[in-house]
């Protein structure tokens, strides 16, 4: 019998440890595929932030570097300049990202560094117990914020897709999901995307990719993941934002 599924060359062959119904798995899947796609895993270096994505080195079978809390792209900036012939990406979540890391992705992103950003926005600060994140929809419950996020006292949720693609340096910014197979093919083809245009030389590409987090939210795996369909796509639409390269 012909085997047509198996792991990724670029994954280790670990036991996940993350939550029942984190998404982080089948992310994570989607770039080592991208990875051995274009046959580049000797070649890339990941580079993880804080938060869930600080395990990108238990996983992932390529050399990573570990960045202090919001600082990925400054790391991976320094990284892609010192070894300009690699290809690095970042790993990041959404309290690290787009919190403590805001100044950092949009300065990267401006200045059109040559590297690829994975971005996972699960509307709450993941490992440090479920506190309100810059992505937190309204309404949305927290550990901070118990009666629901109050917008007209912390502001609407950032849209970092679409804000990235007003930059100049951007040349691809994009928003994808993993919650049904549709999603899941078209986020594949899009994060190839993304890797294509650091191998091609065509500058900074952005990828959002909205997940589930069931254990901050409250729900079982099959309730986190109609409400990413219910609540979260509706607020952040999937959808690429810019192409400048016409991949």
């Amino acid at each position: 019998m012909n085997q047509v599924f198996s792991r990724p060359i670029s994954l280790k062959d670990v036991q996940t440890h993350f939550c029942p119904g984190c998404q982080h798995g089948a992310i994570h899947r989607l770039v080592a595929e991208a990875i051995d796609d274009f046959g580049i895993r000797e070649r890339t270096i990941g580079i993880a932030s804080v938060g869930c994505s600080v395990f990108l080195y238990s996983y992932f079978d390529v050399d990573v570097v570990e960045s202090p809390h919001g600082r990925a792209p400054a790391v991976a900036t320094g990284t892609k300049r010192a070894r300009p012939d690699r290809i690095v990406f970042t790993y990041q979540g959404d309290g690290d990202l787009a919190a403590i890391g805001t100044s950092e992705i949009i300065h990267a992103a401006n200045r059109g560094e040559a590297i690829t950003v994975i971005f996972v926005n699960n509307t709450t600060y993941g490992m440090t117990g479920g506190q309100m994140a810059p992505t937190t929809l309204p309404g949305q419950k927290t550990s901070t914020s118990p009666e629901g996020r109050d917008i007209s006292n912390d502001g609407a949720p950032f849209k970092m897709a679409e804000l990235l693609s007003n930059l100049d340096g951007v040349a691809f910014s994009a928003r994808v999901a993993v919650n049904s197979p549709k999603n899941v093919l078209q986020a594949k083809k899009i994060i190839n995307t993304a890797f294509r245009y650091q191998v091609e030389g065509k500058g900074f590409a952005f990828i959002e990719v909205l997940s589930a987090c069931p254990t901050n939210w409250g729900m079982n795996s099959l309730q986190a993941n109609q409400r990413l369909t219910d609540e979260m796509i509706p607020y952040f639409p999937l959808n690429v934002y810019k192409n400048k390269g016409n991949l």
